[in-house]
């Protein structure tokens, strides 16, 4: 019977033993995964507009003049400057109509310097003089009726700019009004971009100082270069559109070098700056139908899955909006590898060791 109850107490002890190696072995098998915190900085994001480059002048060379067109003195991408001669109507039927009107004005000055003598002799009264005098201005007048009209056939640059596609011909018949080509003056340029409602109030309300100095843009160019002259925003449109809750803001750019021409398009570059921003870096998130959690470590180091909102986006990290609190911690790996209330083993890094493994500039 003693024996028998040996026996028993011995295996009951190897079980116990057992027992004991397994919680053991169980513990020192946690996962040890690295964690940090959400860091505190002031940073500035850069977001993108679609736009659309305008000139500064853009307008459409008109025929003022019925006529044949006779001389065409420019050509198609060509810069002219100001006053420089573009084309020419046949001019015949207003150079004949002016030596009309000159004569006919000559004649008048004749008969009203004739009334004239004879009034200064009371031979003819006022009235017939003023009527006279009348007469004569009304001759000058159509002289330079005449006068203009032969000016409107000959059509110079009304300012420097780069000529567009001819649309006419010399040769061609041309009535009052038909295109002739478009002159642009591309020395400075209108890049019109539209922004959310949301983002033009935060943009207005940070411009507390009405006198506050215009904001600084730059230009992404349709090929994904920089443009190399910095822009300034200097209007903002009255009204917003109903239809995609935008208002269109207009920033200029000087162009020297006249690579920008009108028609073009880009991406407006805007630093929106980011007063004690809290960031995370990207890869310590998850989404799940289209919302972004991150898993934050309890004080008994358990995984707890937690939404949280975006409010902006660096290259590599996200600004929290709310969710987080600066002193959380959160894990940055082995996000596939736990559940929701799992224990792990903690490897704490802190946030801007974290931030700068990643290699990455938030200033």
């Amino acid at each position: 019977m003693i024996k028998k109850i040996s026996v028993a107490l011995g295996i009951m002890a190897v079980l116990l033993s057992g027992c004991h190696q397994v919680e053991t072995n169980e513990h020192q098998e946690l996962l040890k995964l690295k964690v940090t915190s959400p860091l505190r900085k002031d940073t500035t994001i850069v977001k993108e507009y679609v736009s659309q480059i305008h000139a500064i002048r853009h307008i459409e060379v008109r025929a003022l003049e019925r006529g044949y067109l006779q001389d065409t003195f420019v050509d198609e991408g060509q810069q002219v400057s100001k006053g420089q001669p573009m084309f020419r109507i046949m001019p015949n039927l207003y150079q004949a109509d002016l030596q009309k009107a000159k004569a006919e004005a000559n004649m008048t000055k004749i008969e009203y310097d004739n009334t004239k003598a004879l009034a200064d002799k009371n031979i003819v009264s006022p009235n017939e003089l003023a009527l006279a005098k009348a007469k004569l201005d009304k001759a000058n007048a159509e002289v330079n009726v005449a006068n203009t009209h032969l000016g409107f056939t000959n059509i110079n640059a009304p300012f420097t700019g780069i000529m567009d596609h001819l649309e006419a011909r010399n040769g061609s018949l041309l009535d009052e009004g038909d295109l002739l080509t478009t002159l642009s003056d591309i020395s400075k340029m209108w890049v019109y971009f539209n922004v959310p409602e949301s983002e033009y109030l935060d943009y207005m309300q940070s411009k507390k100082n009405p006198s506050q100095e215009r904001e600084k843009v730059k230009l992404k160019m349709a090929n994904g270069e920089v443009f190399d002259q910095e822009g300034v925003i200097e209007t903002i449109e009255a009204d917003f559109d109903n239809k995609t809750g935008n208002i269109a803001f207009r920033a200029s750019f000087p162009n020297p070098n006249k690579i920008l021409r009108h028609g073009q398009t880009g991406n407006i570059l805007m630093s929106i700056p980011y007063k004690d921003a809290l960031l995370i870096p990207q890869k310590a998130t998850f989404e799940i139908l289209d919302k972004v959690y991150v898993y934050v470590i309890s004080k008994d180091n358990k995984v707890e899955q937690r939404l949280v909102n975006i409010d902006g986006e660096l290259p590599h990290l996200y600004i929290v909006k709310d969710g987080l609190e600066e002193g959380d911690k959160i894990l940055v790996e082995g996000l596939r590898k736990v559940h929701n209330g799992q224990e792990i083993a903690v490897d704490f890094i802190a946030p801007d060791k974290a931030m700068s493994d990643l290699s990455l500039y938030a200033e």
